[in-house]
């Protein structure tokens, strides 16, 4: 038994096809095919049922593959400690960040983290949060930045910063006379909100309480992708929106002037570094959250773990 056969099985599992798995691995299917039925020799089972397209796994086959992850993680792990002996920072690293997240935080430590660690291999994906979380459990990301609690089972959050949610509204609206807002002061009919699947919607509508709410029909109902088509929403077409703070940290003045903060405590929502508890690589996991906590602006950086929203 090999590490090489583990990862063929594990990619199997993962493609459902034998094709498809030798091409992420980068070897021919006769090579994979082989290798496998060697292992499943020397176990004395199967593996996978080929009769079956796409491939389905044995249910001994499961137990096998559950604890072929858990070796091939511990065997990773001897790497990683060999890598932080020597002070090396080196790998790839398949990162997921929600789409509310990504154009505002990226720019800030991006390239500086590049630089600085030019052994590491960095993709990202912009993801929802369910996609996110699918993705580190079945091993197609391996860190994922979203927003937290999610309290999802074998996987581990690492809070890096809390980041205040902050109304945008149109000089129309009757909070745009307000110093200080509060969520009962938020008409349901004028808020417009991301589509289904944000996180961000999700906890906007735990604060304001919208589900609880007899919202009734409207004439007109938009549910957008992005955080930009809001802002543009309320600028053009009058109405209340919910912002992050980092997606104002570059407005000009006349931007900042439609900006609304909810009275103290504000609402803040907790950005993590969410892994896999079977995640080996921590040297590069601790020097993301260093290089994010040093590019964010000083007044998020400062903000307090107080009256974080639920998702």
């Amino acid at each position: 038994m090999t590490i090489t056969q583990l990862e063929y099985i594990l990619a199997v599992e993962k493609h459902r096809n034998f094709v498809q798995a030798a091409d992420s691995c980068c070897v021919t299917q006769p090579t994979l095919s082989m290798q496998i039925q060697k292992l499943e020799d020397e176990l004395g089972i199967k593996v996978f049922d080929r009769s079956r397209q796409p491939v389905v796994t044995t249910q001994i086959g499961q137990e096998i593959l559950q604890q072929a992850r858990l070796t091939i993680s511990e065997f990773y792990k001897i790497k990683d400690t060999v890598n932080a002996g020597k002070h090396e920072i080196s790998g790839e690293i398949r990162l997921g960040i929600i789409p509310t997240l990504a154009p505002y935080l990226l720019p800030l430590f991006l390239m500086e983290y590049l630089k600085q660690y030019p052994s590491i291999e960095l993709k990202i994906k912009e993801l929802t949060t369910d996609r996110i979380i699918h993705g580190l459990k079945n091993d197609d990301l391996d860190l994922g930045l979203v927003a937290t609690p999610l309290q999802q089972p074998n996987l581990i959050e690492h809070p890096i910063f809390y980041e205040e949610l902050v109304l945008y509204v149109s000089k129309e609206n009757a909070i745009y006379k307000k110093k200080y807002a509060i969520s009962e002061d938020i008409n349901p009919k004028e808020l417009w909100l991301l589509e289904e699947g944000h996180c961000l919607r999700s906890q906007i509508e735990n604060l304001c309480e919208l589900k609880r709410k007899s919202i009734g029909k409207n004439q007109f109902e938009y549910q957008a992708g992005s955080l930009e088509t809001l802002r543009k929403m309320v600028e053009r077409n009058q109405g209340i929106t919910i912002l992050p703070e980092l997606a104002t940290m570059d407005f000009d003045e006349e931007r900042l002037n439609l900006i609304r903060k909810f009275k103290s405590p504000a609402p803040k929502r907790e950005i993590s570094l969410v892994a896999h508890k079977n995640f080996a690589k921590s040297g590069i996991l601790k020097t993301l959250k260093n290089s994010i906590l040093e590019a964010l602006p000083e007044q998020v950086r400062n903000n307090k773990d107080t009256n974080v929203l639920s998702l």
